[in-house]
């Protein structure tokens, strides 16, 4: 056998990179997803509700009520639920009025669609899919009877949530697939988990007008305020046609940054003392210390759907 005097050399083998791992729950209640860098989300399939969802060092950015229901019994108090398609009460005489307040959306359960990630990382020093996108559906022929029968229209949701390094991106494309148009309103209630209210204050509102509604004698048309939102009792406020970008700010330090796209609305809500003891739900007693709502959508106004067409929003929230 004749020996070669200089073999081929042995070719690298890359190691596999690290990829988003999606798994669900044993009872099919819900769906995980968590990146290599160790960002988590967990999204519950009744209402298609955001949970919890972790940062890579481990916090908890979503306040969740530790006497939410989890079982499908009613819609959970925390995490993001999602409202369609109507916001508040319903209103005597308009197509949503046999509705209940928020609609179906978030007291309906959804199905899971998939999941699909990035091609690669531009996260330094870890290889691997830099997010991952949960996919969820939700039609007239899988929300109950009541619904369908108070809101007999047909349509379809898909409603995507993007996990990325230190981001939270929640979307939702609205189809009308019937003939004749029909009226929606949408909006993400996200509970934003902090460790003190006296403490926070929201910037990026303060050039815009709003709805005061736990003002006295009823919901009031307010002027803008031109300073940042602080906390000091129950708020309750609707703004409308919000242009810039909304910070959350703990101790003058920004813990959250809330973009939004084709979401005009913003609403601010802290329950305080007496209002959060009046919800059976609502946990711990003094929970209302650790969390504050904000919640962009479209609310203002009613939005009108022509047959065939489709609607889209979203919003992207940062941890900082």
């Amino acid at each position: 056998m004749v020996e070669r005097s200089k073999k081929p050399s042995a070719i690298p083998v890359s190691p596999i990179a690290p990829t988003p791992q999606v798994s669900i729950s044993d009872d099919n209640s819900r769906v995980i997803a968590t990146l290599p860098t160790g960002d988590r989300v967990e999204v519950l399939l009744y209402g298609a509700t955001v949970i919890s969802w972790r940062s890579g060092n481990g916090e908890e950015n979503l306040f969740l009520s530790d006497k939410a229901h989890l079982d499908g019994s009613k819609p959970v108090r925390g995490g993001i639920p999602v409202v369609f398609p109507l916001f508040g009460a319903p209103t005597s005489g308009h197509e949503t009025a046999k509705l209940p307040q928020h609609g179906f959306a978030r007291n309906s359960r959804w199905e899971y669609l998939g999941k699909s990630s990035s091609e690669s990382s531009s996260i330094p020093g870890i290889g691997g899919d830099s997010s991952v996108k949960l996919d969820f559906g939700l039609s007239e022929g899988i929300i109950s009877e009541t619904a369908s029968g108070a809101w007999p229209h047909k349509f379809g949701l898909t409603y995507s949530i993007t996990l990325s390094k230190g981001e939270l991106g929640t979307s939702l494309a609205v189809s009308n697939t019937e003939s004749n148009a029909w009226d929606f309103q949408i909006l993400f209630h996200t509970y934003l988990k902090i460790d003190d209210i006296s403490k926070v204050s929201i910037t990026g509102l303060e050039s815009t007008s709003y709805l005061d509604k736990v003002v006295s004698g009823g919901p009031k048309e307010a002027s803008a305020a031109q300073k940042p939102i602080t906390f000091s009792g129950e708020t309750d406020r609707v703004y409308t046609k919000v242009d810039k970008t909304i910070t959350i700010l703990e101790s003058d330090e920004p813990r959250f940054e809330v973009k939004r796209d084709a979401l005009g609305d913003v609403v601010v809500w802290n329950p305080w003392t007496e209002k959060a003891k009046g919800m059976a739900d609502f946990g711990p007693a003094d929970g209302w210390r650790n969390m504050v709502c904000v919640e962009a959508g479209s609310v203002g106004q009613w939005m009108t759907l022509e047959g065939g067409d489709t609607w889209e929003g979203g919003q992207t929230i940062k941890a900082l």
